[in-house]
């Protein structure tokens, strides 16, 4: 009976990793190639590392870019809740005017100029703070700033103008706040020329 390791190849010897002097087989072998091949590799090494250079520098560019945007959107757009909640304000001030009696007493004649000067403040500080009303009677519907609510027949007009304002929409800083509710005119003849036929 043969021993387990008998037959078998013995173990040649362990290469070496390090140099007799203790140096990593890397620094050896840069002490042992020419000029011409160290100074490659620090050229190589100098340009992968302007590259992470640039690339960080873009990197911190762009960051400081989106923050300056986000800092101004931000202070464009902070009152956006506070401005939509004034709206029901400004809706209800020109409801008041539209429904009062224009053959009223002095008291209603004077009530009625109060509510007028009201509005013009309020129209004031909206365009102050870049809350622009949007009154698009006669203009063509898009539905990026127009609701439709209904279509009314009005051979008339072009098919898909705005014949009628149910409340006006409004903008912020050109952002959209609030869509105008508007009826829309159908049946009749298209800005082509055309004539629509659908029911």
């Amino acid at each position: 009976m043969t021993k387990p390791d008998e037959g078998m190849p013995e173990a040649g010897p362990k290469p070496e990793t390090e140099a007799p002097d203790g140096a990593p087989p890397a620094e050896i072998a840069v002490e042992t190639a020419g000029p011409e091949a160290v100074i490659a590799a620090l050229e190589t090494q100098v340009a992968a590392l302007k590259d992470q250079v640039l690339r960080a520098h873009a990197e911190l560019e762009n960051f400081r870019r989106r923050a300056e945007r986000e800092r101004e959107e931000a202070g464009k757009f902070a009152i956006t809740k506070f401005g939509r909640d004034l709206l029901s304000v400004a809706d209800n001030l020109r409801r008041a005017l539209e429904s009062a009696p224009q053959d009223g007493d002095d008291a209603m004649r004077n009530f009625i100029v109060g509510v007028e000067v009201t509005e013009r403040e309020l129209a004031g500080v909206f365009e102050r703070n870049q809350l622009q009303r949007l009154d698009p009677l006669g203009e063509k519907f898009d539905a990026h700033f127009h609701e439709a609510v209904m279509e009314v027949e009005d051979a008339s007009k072009p098919a898909g103008t705005i014949v009628q304002v149910m409340a006006p929409g409004y903008t912020l800083a050109g952002r959209l706040l609030r869509a105008a509710m508007v009826a829309v005119a159908r049946g009749g003849p298209r800005p082509n020329g055309n004539l629509d036929t659908t029911v």
